[in-house]
């Protein structure tokens, strides 16, 4: 593919499966594409991005081994960690045949990844890959992630059986 002379360069998004990390992500590879960069989305499968949206774009669905449903989890850390733990072989499998596929003259591609989807760092680092980390949220919101284990275990968060609808598109 060329734009004005120049191969187009690649970049693998990998967004949180969340409404507030999945909209800057796709907004900044929106951009990212109209100065000539090639846009895959590698994305869980849980609450999955709206494709249409984005016709350019090419869209890759990590099986993430949770329900498709967009239901909040009620314990957050674990679904996390499984989440990272199930798209990890998926997403090493789809860059090294990517890798494999590229001729002489094409760029290896840069994994821009959501802070929380930690595999991407991990898959990037092991098949030297560049990467970048896109943190979308605040320092605030940082700091509450650090504290939530004790928020929990002091009876200040959620109870069961309400869910925070509000994460998810």
């Amino acid at each position: 593919m060329e734009k004005q002379g120049c191969r187009y360069r690649k970049l693998v998004l990998v967004p949180c499966p969340f409404q507030g990390h999945i909209n800057p992500m796709l907004q900044l590879g929106t951009i990212l594409h109209s100065r000539g960069f090639s846009i895959t989305v590698a994305h869980a499968q849980f609450n999955s991005p709206q494709t249409s949206n984005h016709p350019d774009f090419v869209f890759l669905s990590l099986p993430d081994g949770t329900s498709s449903k967009p239901v909040m989890p009620l314990d957050f850390l674990a679904f996390m960690s499984n989440l990272n733990l199930n798209c990890r072989a998926p997403f090493q499998e789809f860059l090294s045949q990517m890798i494999e596929k590229q001729d002489q003259h094409d760029q290896l591609p840069c994994i821009i990844y959501d802070g929380f989807m930690s595999f991407a760092q991990a898959v990037a680092c092991h098949l030297k890959l560049p990467n970048i980390i896109l943190q979308t949220g605040s320092v605030a919101s940082v700091l509450t992630y650090f504290a939530y284990p004790r928020l929990q275990e002091e009876g200040y968060t959620t109870p069961q059986g309400i869910r925070t609808q509000y994460l998810l598109h």
